[in-house]
């Protein structure tokens, strides 16, 4: 009975040597993950699949998707809308995330593919202006003169790209300068408790280097309590109203407490 079991076994299994199914091949799969993170030529045009708060869906027609990084877009309201892939789904969709407000964003709003990163302008113009994330000018004062733009995603310069001399970056602030001096291309952390002013040290930090011999006065905090305070009746701004209503509301509470008092 063994014998005849082990007779079986031996006709029925297969000569070693030779796979008893077809293995898997990623060869085949190569081409369209490829696809799929190749730069695309010219635009294409997909179609906002999903709307998840600043999370943005976009489905392509064909498996030439936008890669990783770059920038779609579209129209919200009226204005234009940046989005940045971050992740292939699947089903010729893609992640995107906004670089702005998605509200009135609706499914089915056309998404173009600008073949590249976000771009933002480089050069001396861009000093003392302020931009946002997209390179837009957001002070009000006109498009900035560039020469070239720039993407936001850039790979660090090489060691060999660095500069190796040892300069004192000077920031404008005495105490800065004076005990702790910074060096130009260096690294510092810079520790403190929460509301010490950190923030407004790097602001301040920022404005000095950025613009050699600029000095943050007095006079331009004053003009901007003016210009919220200057005006007569109804053409009060409307910050104003909301000041003195403020005020109106502590003297009411200081005559009260001073009534009970009188009564007591």
């Amino acid at each position: 009975m063994l014998k005849n079991g082990v007779a079986r076994f031996a006709r029925s299994a297969r000569p070693f040597g030779k796979p008893v199914s077809k293995a898997w091949q990623p060869k085949a799969f190569a081409p369209a993950i490829s696809q799929r993170f190749a730069s695309t030529d010219s635009a294409k045009d997909g179609k906002v699949h999903q709307v998840i708060g600043a999370v943005v869906d976009v489905k392509f027609g064909s498996e030439q998707l936008p890669p990783i990084l770059n920038a779609l877009e579209t129209t919200n309201g009226g204005q234009k809308l940046v989005l940045e892939v971050a992740q292939h789904l699947g089903e010729n969709v893609v992640r995107c995330i906004a670089m702005d407000g998605t509200e009135g964003l609706v499914r089915g709003q056309t998404a173009t593919d600008s073949g590249s990163p976000i771009m933002i302008p480089v050069g001396p113009g861009t000093l003392g202006r302020i931009i946002n994330v997209t390179g837009d000018p957001i002070d009000e004062r006109g498009p900035i003169k560039h020469e070239k733009k720039l993407p936001i995603h850039q790979e660090a310069p090489s060691f060999v790209d660095q500069s190796t001399s040892a300069e004192v970056l000077v920031t404008g602030i005495k105490v800065v300068d004076l005990l702790a001096p910074y060096a130009r291309g260096g690294k510092i952390g810079l520790f403190g408790g929460a509301g010490v002013g950190k923030t407004v040290f790097i602001q301040e930090l920022i404005v000095f280097t950025g613009i050699e011999g600029k000095l943050v006065e007095l006079k331009d905090t004053i003009a901007s309590f003016k210009r919220i305070m200057d005006g007569e009746g109804d053409d009060l701004p409307e910050g104003a109203f909301y000041m003195v209503g403020n005020f109106e509301e502590a003297q009411e509470k200081g005559k009260k407490i001073l009534a009970d008092l009188e009564k007591s």
